[in-house]
């Protein structure tokens, strides 16, 4: 087991420097009494070390290090690398960011910094090789925090000029990057590097920053980008791994944003760590997606950097959290995986766009507040935890793939229908196995798939080199496997895989795609299946052929009346199902069914329910983490009555219910 912590991490952001010294005192007071014992510091404070080109300033950060470390805290070390200093862009304007419109952005905000800018990256290494040599010595620093989410993209001429070279590695010539991005087309062809332009406004990026007229073009400009940050966060790790080779290195990443091939990042990285920042009205059923999707990353436990106490100041509506949900809520966390429980922010700042943002000290300035004694309760459950749960896995038999690449393509290509989003798909797949407690690992697509007795590849638009065989075996040596339309349809550069839909996976299908169907927001379809049930589809409707596969359900209406919307083919020991059209969650529900019951799949307990109930396990114990998420009372299943709750010490009673937002633990010997 992976245990880079000596007890699970409880504190978040720390921000001293923003006040007046006698609340520093006080602070320590505050924290040891909600058992907080973890502090991440120096995240915005890069113009405060360094106030001018070739001046330092430690005298604060010492202090504030120095206190942490009498008090016993673990310190998480940032490097401030994230919001530069204004005289940067006062005296070099060109390590500004520009944007998609083409405007160079100037002093402000946060990430604005261009990733090629060879100032940036001076006076970034310079900083950090200051931090390490200064700091590296101190054993209560337990990890190295780089920058700050990483996000955003530039289209600076230095991007340009990186672009080419890193196009010039990946295709070699001119005439093989015309093939891959299908040049031809519209009369696009390049004879030289330097005529090829960045996708943005003023090329061949569409207007609303949505849609490109060339998607193999912009798919790798979104690689490229996500290369070009991860080879800053490379460089300042590398500066630390110098001076520190058994440091914990991360950065915090954000579930399922975008920008980022988190798979990718996932292996320069000793930890994930990320930011959970769910809305009012974020399905649960999302929020433990996202979590499993941070472990998946490494398949091991992970950091929550961040999540609020309690409200957020970001979001269209900002509600609070009622009583008990950020206890239930941190929990979840840990259930899925989480060693640290961490917060944005320890004291609620004065000013500046996140003064009304939750922090464990709010404005009052005192500790009578629900939120400081909702912190202080679940900080005493973690302390009594200790390190029982450190470092324990969460395994599955099943397998959702998530691939940015897929992300990216899928959502960039013009048609059939602007309502398809990857995220939303995947998520529609996910809750099924969430509704039913089975676990869920969120795999990337160059996976062992053996591990697993159901692999899951909602809209799998594109197929990489490879992917068909694995697949083929992993189906042919018995696995289930489950896939949708959109599916097989383009290669890695986004050309079409010609021959007939889904591509490489028709003959794994057994069956073909003739066309495809889009249905306007009003229009629906209802698909019968073999024992009469009838479910409402909508979205896209697959024309399909059968070639080998059998029919589980039929369309109902339109022209494509009978024909197969959802089929099963057996291929070798295992077999594939294909689902044509996007169901209702009823009938994902339905197929899902006999899916998981033919590939011997089970819920973590026997019983229905309700609740959530998901596990952590090492060689000889299993720990069931029971949360009630809905808003009602629910009775306790009946193989937990007569347990230990780890978090109260109080046993369970088979005649006790468990109220919105209550959350047991429960440890069995295996």
């Amino acid at each position: 087991m992976y245990k880079p912590f000596g007890r699970i991490l409880y504190g978040g952001d720390y921000n001293p420097n923003q006040w007046p010294k006698e609340v520093w005192e006080q602070d320590m007071a505050y924290f040891k009494d909600a058992r907080i014992n973890s502090a991440t510091i120096n995240v915005f404070s890069w113009a405060k070390i360094q106030p001018a080109e070739e001046e330092y300033f430690f005298d604060e950060l010492d202090e504030i290090v120095d206190m942490l470390s009498k008090e016993n805290y673990d310190i998480v070390l940032a490097t401030s690398t994230g919001a530069m200093p204004a005289w940067m862009y006062k005296k070099y304007p060109e390590v500004g960011r520009v944007d998609y419109q083409g405007r160079r952005h100037r002093f402000g905000q946060r990430h604005n910094a261009c990733p090629h800018s060879p100032i940036y990256q001076k006076y970034a290494k310079a900083l950090v090789e200051q931090l390490v040599r200064r700091y590296g010595d101190n054993p209560k620093i337990t990890c190295w925090h780089i920058n700050n989410e990483y996000n955003g993209e530039c289209y600076c001429e230095n991007c340009e000029k990186a672009f080419r070279v890193w196009l010039k590695n990946k295709y070699g010539t001119i005439e093989a990057l015309n093939k891959a991005w299908n040049m031809e087309f519209w009369g696009h062809t390049v004879y030289d590097w330097d005529e090829i332009i960045l996708p943005n406004a003023l090329g061949d990026g569409m207007e609303n920053g949505k849609d490109t007229a060339f998607a193999g073009l912009s798919v790798d400009y979104r690689r490229f980008m996500s290369d070009s940050l991860l080879e800053n966060y490379k460089m300042e790790r590398d500066i630390i791994r110098k001076y520190l080779p058994e440091a914990v290195i991360t950065t915090n990443l954000m579930g399922t944003y975008k920008g980022l091939d988190h798979f990718k990042w996932a292996k320069e990285m000793d930890i994930v760590s990320w930011d959970n920042y769910p809305s009012y009205n974020t399905p649960w059923s999302f929020t433990a997606m996202s979590h499993d999707l941070m472990r998946g990353l490494k398949d091991a436990p992970f950091m929550l950097m961040e999540q609020t106490p309690s409200q957020q100041n970001w979001q269209p509506y900002n509600s609070l959290k009622k009583p008990g949900q950020m206890r239930a809520q941190s929990l979840q966390t840990v259930a899925h995986g989480a060693d640290t429980v961490q917060f944005f922010q320890l004291r609620r700042s004065v000013g500046g766009c996140e003064k009304f943002h939750g922090a464990v000290i709010g404005h009052v300035g005192t500790t009578n507040t629900r939120v400081f004694r909702e912190v202080k309760q679940l900080g005493e459950e973690l302390e009594r935890l200790g390190t029982s749960i450190l470092g324990s896995a969460n395994t599955s038999d099943v397998g959702i793939i998530f691939d940015w690449d897929n992300y990216w393509a899928l959502e960039y290509t013009s048609g059939p229908t602007e309502d398809l989003t990857y995220v939303n798909q995947i998520h529609q797949y996910y809750k099924y196995f969430y509704d039913k407690n089975i676990s869920v690992n969120m795999i990337p697509v160059d996976t062992d798939f053996t591990k697993y007795k159901v692999v899951v590849a909602p809209v799998l638009y594109m197929v990489k080199e490879g992917m068909k065989e694995a697949l083929t075996e992993f189906v042919r040596n018995g696995g289930t496997l489950i896939t949708t339309f959109m599916s097989g349809l383009v290669d890695q550069s986004d050309n079409v895989h010609l021959g007939g839909y889904p591509g490489p996976l028709r003959e794994l299908a057994g069956v073909w795609v003739e066309e495809i169907d889009a249905l306007a927001p009003e229009q629906t379809n209802t698909i019968t299946f073999a024992d009469g049930a009838k479910i409402s589809c909508n979205l896209l409707c697959d024309l399909m052929h059968l070639e080998g596969a059998e029919q589980l359900a039929t369309y109902e209406s339109n022209f494509y009346a009978g024909m197969p919307a959802i089929t099963r083919n057996r291929f070798g020991r295992g077999c594939t199902y294909y689902i044509g059209t996007n169901m209702c969650q009823k009938g994902i529900e339905k197929v899902l069914d006999q899916a998981t019951k033919e590939a011997g799949v089970h819920s973590v307990i026997d019983e229905e329910t309700e609740l959530e109930v998901t596990c952590r396990r090492t060689e000889d114990t299993t720990y069931y983490f029971i949360f009630n998420f809905t808003d009602k009372d629910l009775p306790v299943p009946s193989c937990f009555a007569g347990c230990t709750d780890m978090l109260t010490g109080k046993s369970v009673s088979l005649d006790q219910s468990m109220k919105p937002y209550d959350t047991y633990l429960i440890r069995k010997s295996m």
